[in-house]
């Protein structure tokens, strides 16, 4: 009889055991992407300070997506083909040349801390876009978005002096449509279905929107000879590229795959803080009562609309 009992804590221990190692490299790679993920907007701020904006993201992500391609190359996978080509060309200009390429623009203008904000907002134009093709809005949606935008409001209070600053408006102004477009490309991806593999996908996107910018700030004159960028914008691309285009990516693309979506999900809050505390601490970022009550209070309405999304996800599950 004490064997058995022996036998049946001792099986209890492994199972216990191996539960814990199963979701704690989950949870350190949702850690992982929370903190380094809040650190990208930092060093895309000290790189824009010495080069142009759109040069710095064209580099970055032509690297990013060169060692994405070489990697899928390596192991010999197949090629998009067809249909597959347009939808890669369509979430290129949405998610690279458009999204992240504005919202690394916007912040030469505007903190780092802000630029966050406005990026974590993402889910309030999902909603918003959603409604007006007919869908409609659950109390936790209508709650969450009165809530982000008083949250919003009381951010900017401290700011409305500073849109009589040109180059503030148009910092704000080019962020938030980088939030609308990576919304419809959210939307889009999840309309059209991954029939190709999403990593070498993701690459490719990186590397043709490099491409295109490159072609505009070559056809606009915006470029610098590569010799008059400083080695402090450079080693800025070296951690955007590393942290934030690969390293950063799979870990999150493994939390995703081992954890629950309202886990998965937490990294979206953290971002902005860490953000916000080291833009304070490395820029000298204002960080006063308005910036974190008006932060916690919109990520608290985005966390609501984040929940009613979920909620709909499980009510009408994706066709398989």
């Amino acid at each position: 009889m004490r064997n058995q009992i022996c036998k049946v804590k001792t099986k209890i221990k492994n199972a216990v055991s191996s539960k814990i190692n199963l979701i704690g490299l989950p949870i350190l790679a949702l850690c992982f992407v929370s903190f380094f993920w809040g650190t990208t907007w930092i060093a895309s701020k000290i790189g824009v300070k010495h080069m142009p904006a759109l040069q710095l993201v064209a580099i970055r992500q032509f690297i990013g997506g060169l060692l994405y391609i070489s990697f899928f190359l390596f192991k010999k996978a197949a090629w998009p083909k067809g249909k597959q080509w347009k939808s890669i060309l369509i979430l290129s200009a949405l998610n690279f040349v458009l999204s992240n390429a504005l919202s690394t623009w916007g912040v030469k203008y505007i903190s780092s801390g802000l630029g966050a904000i406005i990026a974590a907002c993402v889910p309030l134009w999902i909603v918003i876009i959603t409604f007006f093709r007919g869908e409609r809005l659950s109390k936790f949606s209508v709650l969450g978005l009165i809530i982000s935008f008083g949250g919003v409001c009381i951010i900017f209070y401290d700011h409305l002096h500073d849109f009589l600053i040109p180059n503030f408006r148009f910092g704000i102004i080019i962020s938030i449509i980088s939030t609308l477009t990576w919304a419809f490309g959210t939307l889009y991806t999840k309309k059209k279905a991954a029939t190709f593999n999403p990593y070498f996908s993701l690459g490719l996107q990186m590397f043709l929107s490099s491409i295109i910018v490159f072609a505009y700030i070559g056809a606009t004159g915006t470029a610098v000879k590569f010799s008059e960028i400083p080695a402090v914008s450079w080693w800025s691309i070296a951690y955007l590229v590393i942290f934030g285009s690969v390293l950063t990516f799979i870990a999150f693309i493994y939390a995703l795959q081992n954890l629950p979506a309202e886990i998965s999900t937490i990294y979206s809050y953290i971002n902005p803080i860490v953000a916000i505390l080291l833009g304070a601490l490395l820029f000298d970022e204002t960080l006063n009562t308005a910036i974190i009550l008006g932060g916690t209070v919109t990520l608290f309405g985005l966390y609501l609309v984040n929940y009613s999304l979920r909620k709909s996800r499980k009510k009408n599950p994706e066709p398989s």
